[in-house]
Formats: C-alpha cells, sequence, structure tokens
C-alpha cells in the first residue's frame, strides 16, 4: 500500500510538466491564431476604435465595457470626492450610522439626480412603498409572498415599460421626459430590488428572533430605519452595479468602517486594479474576440477559430467584469463598507458548475443562497432549487429567450453534476489504486462541465438559441470533430492542473 502511494505521488511529480508544456503550447497557438485572424479581418469589424497601442485598432465593440471606460476618469474625480466629503465629515464629527447615512444620502440623491434626473422619483417612490409593506406584513404569514410578489412585479414592468413614461401620469407631466438624466433607471434598479429584498429578510428575521444569520448578526432595531434602508438602497459606490451586500452588513459598517483593509492593502488592491486594466488593454487592442461574435463574421471561420473566439470571449467576459465590479468595490472600502468579492477566481481555474458560480458574481450567489436557496429547502430540494433559483436569475438580468435558453441549459448540465457528486460523496476510496482512477474519473467529468459550460454561456450571451444547430453541425462536420477532440483534451488538461493547484494549496496550509 506504502508504495502504491510513493507510485502515485511519483506519477504526479512526472505528470505536472507534462501537463504544464502541454498548456504553454496550447496557449501559444490560440495567442498566435488570435493575432492573425484579429489582423487579417480588422476591416471587417464593426466595433473598433483608433487605440493608443503600437497604432492598433481598440475592440470597443461592447456597450457596457466602452461606456465604463469611457467615463472612467470623470467617475474617478467624482469617486475622490465623493470619498474624501464622506470620510472627513465622519472624522469631523465623529458620525455613526444614523449620522452616516444622512451624509450618503445626500451624496447619493446627487449622484441618482445626474444619472437618473427627474426619474429618480421612480426610484424612491418605489423604494418608498415597499418600506412601507415590509413594516406593515413583517411579522404577518404573507410576508414572503408579499416582498416577492412586490419585487418581482416591479422587476418585470419596469422592464416591459422601459422605465416608465411621464406621459403616463398626465400629459402636464410630459415636459419630464426630457430629463431623464444619462443613464437608464430601470436597470440600475435590479440591484436595487435585490437590496430591498435583502432589507426585508434581514428585518423580518431580527424582529421573529428565527436565529437565521448566516454568519452575520443582525443590528439592533433602530438600524432598520427609513433613513438607512435608503442609504442603502442608493449607497453610491455600489448602486451601479454592486458588489451585493446585505443590509446587516452594510449597516453595521456605516456604524464601525471596516478593518480588514488597511491603508496599504487598500493601496496594493488598487495598484492591482490598474494592472488588470492594463492587460484588458492589451487584449482589446491586439485580439477582437467581442467584435468577430457580435458581428457574426465567426460563422465564417473554420471550428478551430470559432473555438478560440468563444473561448476568448469568456476570458473578455470575465475581465470585463472583474474591472467593473472591483473599480466599485475599491470605491466603496476607500469609504468604509467591504463588500464581498465579486470574481475571487479566475475563469480557467473553475472545473465544475458549483465552483464557477461561486466564482463569478460570488456576491449575487452569496444572495441567492442567502435569500433564495436556504429559503426554499436548501439542499432537501437542490435539484429543484436550481430551476426556480436560475430562472430568476435569467429574468433579472432581462427578458429575453435567450437568457432562459442559458438558465435551463445550465439547469441540464448542473442535475447530472449532483448525481455524479452525491456518488463520489458515497464512493469510499480503499487504495491508491482507487484514488489514481477516482481521480482520472473527476478529470474526464471536468472537461465535459467546462464544455458543457462554455456552450450554455456561449447560448444566453453570444449566439442565442437560434445558433445551437449551426454550432452543433460545425463541430460534429469531419473537419469539426479533431478540434471537439482536441478541446476536450485541453479541458482534460486544464483540470488536471487544477487538481495539481489545489494539491498546493492544501501542502502550503
Amino acid at each position: 500500500m506504502k508504495n502504491d502511494g510513493k507510485n502515485i505521488v511519483s506519477w504526479k511529480r512526472r505528470e505536472l510538466p507534462l501537463l504544464v508544456l502541454y498548456a504553454l503550447v496550447f496557449y501559444a497557438v490560440i495567442i498566435r491564431r488570435s493575432f492573425q485572424f484579429s489582423r487579417d479581418y480588422s476591416l471587417n469589424l464593426d466595433g473598433l476604435r483608433p487605440g493608443w497601442i503600437a497604432h492598433r485598432l481598440n475592440d470597443l465593440s461592447d456597450a457596457q465595457w466602452r461606456n465604463f471606460r469611457g467615463n472612467l476618469p470623470i467617475l474617478t474625480v467624482v469617486f475622490g470626492i465623493f470619498a474624501f466629503v464622506a470620510n472627513s465629515t465622519r472624522v469631523l464629527f465623529h458620525l455613526k450610522a444614523r449620522g452616516m447615512s444622512n451624509v450618503w444620502l445626500l451624496i447619493s440623491l446627487a449622484y441618482l439626480l445626474y444619472l437618473h434626473g427627474a426619474c429618480t422619483v421612480f426610484v424612491l417612490s418605489i423604494a418608498s412603498l415597499n418600506f412601507l409593506l415590509v413594516k406593515i406584513f413583517v411579522k404577518t404569514k404573507y410576508f414572503s409572498l408579499m416582498l416577492w410578489s412586490f419585487s418581482i412585479f416591479f422587476l418585470l414592468c419596469n422592464r416591459v415599460y422601459e422605465g416608465y413614461s411621464f406621459s403616463l401620469f398626465g400629459q402636464r407631466w410630459i415636459f419630464l421626459d426630457n430629463f431623464r438624466g444619462v443613464f437608464r433607471w430601470q436597470i440600475c434598479f435590479n440591484f436595487v430590488i435585490l437590496r430591498m429584498v435583502s432589507f426585508g429578510y434581514d428585518y423580518c428575521w431580527a424582529c421573529r428572533g428565527s436565529g437565521f444569520n448566516q454568519k452575520e448578526k443582525s443590528v439592533p432595531s433602530d438600524k432598520y430605519s427609513f433613513g438607512i434602508y435608503l442609504c442603502y438602497l442608493i449607497y453610491a459606490p455600489l448602486y451601479i452595479s454592486g458588489p451585493i451586500i446585505s443590509f446587516n452588513a452594510f449597516a453595521s459598517q456605516l456604524e464601525t468602517p471596516q478593518k480588514n483593509y488597511a491603508l496599504k492593502d487598500i493601496v496594493l488592491y488598487g495598484v492591482r486594479w490598474i494592472s488588470s486594466l492594463l492587460l484588458m488593454e492589451l487584449m482589446t487592442h491586439f485580439f477582437y474576440y467581442n467584435a468577430f461574435a457580435i458581428s457574426g463574421l465567426w460563422k465564417q471561420l473554420s471550428a478551430m477559430d470559432v473555438f478560440i473566439i468563444g473561448y476568448g470571449v469568456l476570458n473578455f467576459m470575465w475581465l470585463k467584469f472583474f474591472l467593473i465590479w472591483r473599480y466599485f468595490r475599491l470605491w466603496s472600502l476607500i469609504c468604509g463598507v467591504e463588500a464581498p468579492e465579486n470574481m475571487p477566481k479566475c475563469i480557467n481555474n473553475c472545473y465544475n458548475l458549483e465552483s464557477f458560480w461561486k466564482s463569478w458574481h460570488a456576491s449575487y450567489n452569496k444572495w441567492l443562497v442567502r435569500y433564495m436557496y436556504i429559503p426554499l429547502g436548501g439542499s432537501q430540494r437542490k435539484i429543484l432549487n436550481i430551476w426556480v433559483i436560475f430562472t430568476f436569475v435569467a429574468l433579472w438580468h432581462d427578458l429575453e429567450w435567450k437568457l432562459l435558453s442559458w438558465a435551463w441549459l445550465t439547469c441540464l448540465f448542473y442535475v447530472p453534476e449532483l448525481v455524479l457528486k452525491s456518488v463520489a460523496n458515497a464512493f469510499q476510496v480503499e487504495n491508491a489504486l482507487g484514488e489514481l482512477f477516482f481521480r482520472e474519473v473527476s478529470a474526464t467529468a471536468g472537461a465535459v462541465t467546462i464544455t458543457c459550460l462554455m456552450v450554455a454561456n456561449l447560448v444566453g450571451f453570444v449566439i442565442g438559441p437560434s445558433g445551437i444547430s449551426w454550432l452543433i453541425a460545425r463541430f460534429l462536420h469531419k473537419e469539426g470533430w479533431p478540434i471537439l477532440v482536441g478541446m476536450f483534451l485541453t479541458f482534460y488538461v486544464g483540470t488536471k492542473l487544477m487538481f495539481h493547484i489545489q494539491d498546493a494549496k492544501r501542502k502550503g496550509r
């Protein structure tokens, strides 16, 4: 038995250099080919703008990234002014939660008026009505039904009526439609809805003394005031895109600023963010993945190039959200409120759906677990719960069939993983040979999962449900089979490398 164990350890050591070599060759091929077809087709792609690196065009075809990048200078100035005002008043007047909520209310209302103009009244009206209903229904058995019905009703209505027109309330108000601000309020309100649910449940659990706190203590009853509630909903640093933080966590840090990050840690966090921004600039100047995806030109390329573009788009999306979420989290940290990290792990270091969703928009995942998954029954109804939760996630993002297709495809791929995990937990490894066999099966399952994850995200965010048949036909054609096998082998190698990373982390503890 001891010799078997030594042999397996020895095999792992010999295996690692081969895996690393494969990965280096893979990325060398990907980078070379990406550069080549980006250069060859640059004149046929939409969304490219003059860049600042090596006279290259810059891929600004993604509207969200283009808007964020374009507004970064003015946003950073606003960032600095707001942080200085808030931190200065806190120190000068020794303000606690109620005082700081008033400061942030004034700052955040100014921010909202710039973003949404007259439409700020819609945000404040719906928020106020929600607060009133929570206070009325909090101790009744209809509380959850009321809270979810109210939230989903406005989630859908805001999108169906595209933020409403003031003319709906009479012709004398129609002039206000000329003052709708620079940013659609109904987009930001999706995050406000999550915060409304958070406040409702945190207040409900505090009133009932249910003991449900998810390692998080309820704040004193006086903190569930309208002022702190409204401050929580429209808190400027996290208003546009999060990360999402529970009401209890926010109110407690409004009282006592976060102490997990010292000044040097925050500075280092900012330096790392700037380094990541430079990486994104390099990526969009030399590899036009997103421009290919939205132009449809990728359908004319080989199966190998389609795979590269699909893989590149997912990495672009990950880095885009990484930069946006970390920017606003940095702002919040400087102002004394620590929100959860949204991208704690790289997209290329996840080999199962569960770990992927814990590492992609992680604060939203925590919100879903706290306010949906556990109240719906948790692990006792896991397979049923994931269908409800992912359907909600799709509707929360937008009213599009391709997002529902993404949600249901993800659930479809998730169910076998849950079954396999259940079997694996019951499986007892009795010797080193069994451990080796289990590791190989897990690596194969990881390769399948990554493939499914890639397909689901491409359907949801790039090609839509209509593109599934084309994608299948392209890769099941005789030209596509070698690429499909190579793709699977690559994901298998990637999963094995992730196992080695996990082993190294365990030894480092």
